[in-house]
Formats: structure tokens, sequence, C-alpha cells
């Protein structure tokens, strides 16, 4: 308190109760929680920090989905509560300099009167910051047309664990050398603490055609998405629900979701008005022909924000079907959807628990939703996370990645050896050390840690039940990290 003054600590027990989780299933309480004003502040807490040997752990809005804002050995969380400004909006470079703790939406509703917006939007833009976007690298439904966050940042301003100050990039496109910019956008906080973002702001486009597909079955949906993109339309986006999330969230947001689907697109194209509905009727013959059996198109812009809140109200809604979730997110390329959703649907059978989904299809990346009752015990968490795992290995075995927009964290980082070899994790690993030598930034996330992850192949491991899986004794995915002894 004495470094930064007592209105900027939280120390007391029920202040950082608060501060133990995110929107993920982990939790692990931190010393003390600090909330900075600007930079300097920041900078002084890392210098300490340094001198020290404590963990730091950046914080935004706490929607992660990984457990990337949780203090895993303790340690000072930085939650960026108090930064949440807009610096500077610069019409004529199309770029905004924003503080990390500036809500998402906030941004494109800013813009907007200039005729520009921030095109990542993930489905928890009206709480999530700009700070956790950059750190998870995060997308969104209309990011499969114009890209994720990486491809919408060109500057950073950065506090490293000596309490140095760097800035990388600026609000040129390009700059010569390293893309340290990119380096930095989905490190979750590994390498350094975000301070100042430089984005891109992309023109309002003129129209926007949204429509809604229903389907018999969700192998039908799913083929649809392969075939719109094989006939040469990207949409800007396109996202499939199931039946389970489809009954959650007429029942919460009553978006005229037809409730006799298996499965469900929402294709959205975008850009200058001449020739849009020559792309909608195109799309339209795509979906009767793949067996739709309704289409609606959205006939004004309330109706069109009602489809949307339908889709990005889905997460929220799964409350309507269990107390609890547990989502994950790898990866798959569109042409393995029909199979992969057939066996998440059989793990889920296996495991005796819901799984509804609900995810970005136009890009592959699934967010299958495991439904269950916390409730019931650590035990029922447990198996709930092993189907995650063998979700996961699933779309890794098929050509995909571990996670498409919600990092990898402490949730995923024991999953790391599926998809990268031990010199792939050394290279990463020397890149920390290059930039965070004392291994103070957000550590327990991205790497697989002795102790929690232990030693096994994980490429090895097999469904429950099954003698290859008993032979390699791959451990519970969840279980709960250990606290560091910092004084050893």
């Amino acid at each position: 308190m004495e470094l930064l003054g007592e209105d900027k600590v939280l120390w007391r027990p029920q202040d950082l109760l608060l501060y133990e989780y995110d929107g993920a299933v982990d939790t692990s309480l931190p010393d003390a929680v600090v909330l900075p004003s600007e930079t300097a502040d920041v900078a002084k807490l890392a210098r300490f920090c340094s001198q020290h040997q404590v963990p730091l752990v950046p914080r935004g809005a706490g929607t992660g989905l990984s457990g990337g804002a949780i203090p895993v050995f303790g340690g000072i969380v930085v939650s960026f509560a108090r930064m949440s400004r807009i610096l500077e909006i610069d019409v004529a470079d199309m770029r905004a300099v924003v503080q990390p703790g500036l809500i998402n939406l906030h941004l494109s509703t800013a813009a907007a009167p200039y005729g520009l917006y921030f095109v990542p939007d993930p489905s928890s833009q009206k709480a999530c910051t700009l700070g956790g976007n950059v750190a998870e690298n995060s997308g969104g439904p209309h990011t499969l047309a114009y890209g994720v966050t990486t491809n919408h940042v060109t500057g950073l301003e950065v506090v490293l664990s000596d309490g140095s100050v760097v800035r990388l990039g600026g609000k040129a496109l390009e700059h010569e050398g390293y893309d340290l910019v990119g380096l930095f956008v989905g490190s979750e906080g590994t390498l350094g603490i975000v301070t100042e973002i430089t984005v891109k702001l992309t023109p309002l486009p003129e129209d926007r055609r949204t429509i809604l597909a229903a389907f018999p079955t969700m192998d039908q949906a799913s083929e649809t998405v392969s075939a719109i993109i094989a006939a040469g339309i990207v949409p800007a986006a396109i996202e499939l629900m199931d039946a389970l999330a489809t009954e959650a969230v007429e029942a919460a947001v009553h978006a005229g979701y037809p409730l006799d689907a298996d499965g469900i697109l929402l294709v959205e194209v975008d850009g200058v008005r001449d020739g849009l509905d020559e792309q909608r009727e195109r799309i339209e013959e795509i979906c009767r022909a793949q067996g739709a059996t309704t289409l609606r198109v959205a006939t004004s812009t309330l109706d069109r924000e009602r489809l949307w809140a339908g889709r990005k109200g889905a997460f929220a809604a799964m409350g309507r079907l269990a107390p609890d979730y547990y989502v994950q997110d790898g990866v798959i390329p569109r042409t393995r959807l029909p199979a992969i959703l057939r066996h998440v649907r059989e793990v889920g059978e296996r495991y005796g628990v819901r799984i509804a989904n609900v995810f970005h299809a136009g890009d592959g990346n699934l967010h299958p939703l495991i439904l269950f009752d916390g409730s019931a015990g650590p035990a029922v968490l447990e198996e709930v996370k092993q189907a995650g795992f063998e979700i996961v290995a699933a779309c890794v075995e098929a050509g995909g990645s571990l996670t498409g927009e919600h990092g990898i964290g402490m949730e995923k980082n024991c999953y790391m050896p599926l998809q990268f070899t031990a010199e792939d994790l050394a290279t990463m690993r020397r890149i920390k050390a290059a930039w965070d030598p004392l291994g103070l930034m957000n550590p327990g996330k991205v790497f697989p840690t002795p102790g929690r992850c232990k030693e096994y192949d994980l490429r090895a491991a097999a469904p429950r039940g099954s003698a290859r899986a008993s032979r390699t004794g791959a451990p519970t995915p969840g279980a709960r990290a250990e606290k560091k002894d910092r004084n050893a």
C-alpha cells in the first residue's frame, strides 16, 4: 500500500474472493489485487515484484474461459478496471488508441459516429475488455471474413517484468524486423503486461443480409457450411447451434429460432449494398439443396439484432438447462464438422452428460458446452473435464488445434503435448525467458507444469475405459495446482 496508495490495493479476504475465479471452472486466491490508474503504476509494481520474486497476473473483466486470470501460484492480480479510457480515435488513419480495461463494445459505439467500428466481436463483447482480447487473441462471429484480434492490432505499450516500459509497433500497418506485436497478441500475459493498445478501425458496412436456416439434422447443417464456402462465398459470419442450445436460447431470449430443428445456421453477408441480395439468394439456394426446412431473412435492424441476441446470449442461457457448464473451444477443418460433432455426442452419452453446441462454424471453432451440477461434488467436475479432454484430443487428431480464441491458460496447458513436440515447447520457453527471465508474468499458464500435469505422453491417451488409457496412467487433467512456496 505504501508503494501505490491504499486506494489502489485490495488485501482483505472478502475482497480477494472476487478475484479467485474467471469464466472458467478453476479457482485460486491472490495475495493482493492492485488497481492501477496509469502505466507508471504498473511499472512501479513490476519493479517491486521483480525485487521480491512475486508473480504478476493481469486481469481484464474476468470473462476468460481458460483460467488465464487465475493466480495459480498466488501473487498479485493487476486489475485494469480503472484503465478503461479511449485515448484517441484517429479517423483519418482509421486507428484507435485505448487502455486495456476498455470494454470491447464501447470502442465500436464510440467509433460509430465516424462510420467506423472494431471488428473482433466475442460473444462477451458487452463485458470483455480489449486487454483480454489481446491476451487471448479473441475472435467472434464476425471474424470469419475479417480476421481475429491479431489482424486488428498494430501497436502495444508493454510493461516488462523488470518494470521497463517498451513500445511495439504503432499506427503503421507494417514494421521492419520481427513481428513483436504479433508475438504479444495471444501470449496470455506471460511475456509482459499490456498497458496501451493501438487498433485498426474498419468502415461500417453499407448494408447486411442476415439469414437463419434450420435443418433436420446437425450433419446437414454442418455440411452446408462447407458448401457455402465451396461456392466461393465467404460470409462475414456463419454460426451453428444444435437443438439443445436452441432450447435454452429461445427460453431466455425469444429470438424466434425454430424448436423443431436439430441444427440452426445463422449466416450474415455484408459490404456494398449492390450484390448482397444475389449472395443471399445463392446462400438460400445452397441451404435448400442441403435440406433446410426453414429459411428466414431479417427484414429490419431490430429483427437482425434479435437473431444475434440469441446467438450472443447462448452461454448465459445455459443456466436454464443446468447449474454449471464447462466449455471447450477446439478448432477443426470445416470438412470434419459432421464427424467431430457426432464424436461430441458420443462423448456426452458415454459420460452421461448433456452437451450443447453453439459455435463459429465458418472457421471450425467448436464451443461444446458440457452441462453439469457442480454441487454434486468435485468428482463430477473431474469427469466433466475428462470428457472435455477427449473432445479436444479428437479435434487435434482431426488436424485442428487446442483452442481458437479462449486461450490455453491453466485449463489446457497440460494438453500442449497433444499439438506440440518437446522441441516446440522448448522454443516457446526460450521466447518467454527472453522477455520474462524470472518467470513472474502469469506463471502456470500455457506451458505444462510439473506436479499438476505430471509426466505423461498425451498422444498415447485414449477414452475412458480403454486398455490403452489405463496403461498410460494419464492424470486427471483438472487436478488443482499446488501453491508455490516462494521462499524455497
